[in-house]
């Protein structure tokens, strides 16, 4: 058995002003998006793509995730609290995002954005596509941090690789699933993602990719991470809330990629490098 490294959830500490391991993650994770939407877009400079573009592009993504994160948490998991205390939705410190929130959350952000800059909807979400991963990843290890949404009970007893969480009031040897959702949902969806995207790629290919690859591994660490207390398994006796959330994403995924291969419209492509005959130098 591993055993959890019980690390202060409060990252620095001012006296007045503390920073939270959590909120760290979200600084980390915006950060590493703001440097690949950056190269990314020196990529495609002849398509338009600019700094000022990717800094607003950035700043509305991180209110989508922010905003959408927390709204769909209390709408999906924790509506009851929400009730019982509206202020609580506001106390972002304490924890609390969901993905399928923030994810839709970013789609209404980048509508306004497109509207902004005159882009092609699919064509901007291509682009960002290979820039969300290493957010979740960040996201995930904060979560581990926190020790919350950890795994199921461990019910091999040569599994060497579990641990007993400080939070969990059973206090049962479970799985990290945290850290596998940090390995697949984020770095793994990023080298496919990354690799996908370096050539070009039709119209929403990218993220229908992205759908695909996020809910395919959603889905199957969901077998690992504890239900949430107050959700349990919604259908089948075996169905979480989030494999309910993710299966349409990978349906979603699948048809657009088909549509994109069926389209063929391509928003960028590479150049050849132009030879000048030198004897006409």
């Amino acid at each position: 058995m591993l055993t959890y490294p019980n690390i202060d959830p409060v990252a620095v500490n001012l006296g007045v002003v503390q920073i939270h391991w959590y909120g760290l993650m979200y600084l980390l994770a915006f950060a590493f998006a703001f440097g690949l939407a950056s190269y990314r877009a020196k990529q495609r400079s002849e398509q338009g793509w600019n700094a000022e573009m990717v800094s607003d592009l950035v700043f509305f993504g991180a209110m989508g995730v922010i905003l959408g994160g927390r709204v769909g948490y209390v709408l999906f998991y924790e509506f009851s609290q929400f009730l019982a205390d509206p202020i609580w939705l506001f106390k972002i410190w304490t924890g609390g995002m969901s993905f399928h929130g923030g994810f839709l959350g970013v789609i209404v952000a980048m509508i306004f954005w497109c509207r902004k800059y005159q882009k092609s909807w699919f064509e901007t979400l291509d682009f960002i596509a290979p820039c969300v991963p290493t957010g979740l990843m960040f996201g995930r290890i904060g979560n581990f941090i926190g020790a919350e949404l950890y795994g199921r009970a461990v019910t091999d007893p040569n599994f060497q690789y579990g641990m007993i969480f400080p939070t969990d009031p059973l206090g049962l040897v479970r799985h990290p699933s945290q850290l596998y959702q940090a390995f697949c949902e984020g770095l793994l969806l990023f080298i496919v993602l990354w690799w996908f995207s370096s050539k070009p790629r039709p119209r929403m290919a990218v993220s229908a990719v992205f759908l695909i690859g996020y809910g395919l591994a959603r889905f199957a660490i969901e077998f690992f991470r504890e239900p949430d207390a107050d959700q349990g398994f919604i259908l089948l006796g075996w169905v979480t809330k989030g494999q309910m959330l993710s299966f349409p994403m990978i349906i979603i995924g699948i048809g657009m990629l088909f549509y994109a291969y069926h389209k063929k419209i391509y928003d960028w492509q590479i150049t050849p490098p132009v030879l000048v005959n030198s004897a006409k130098r």
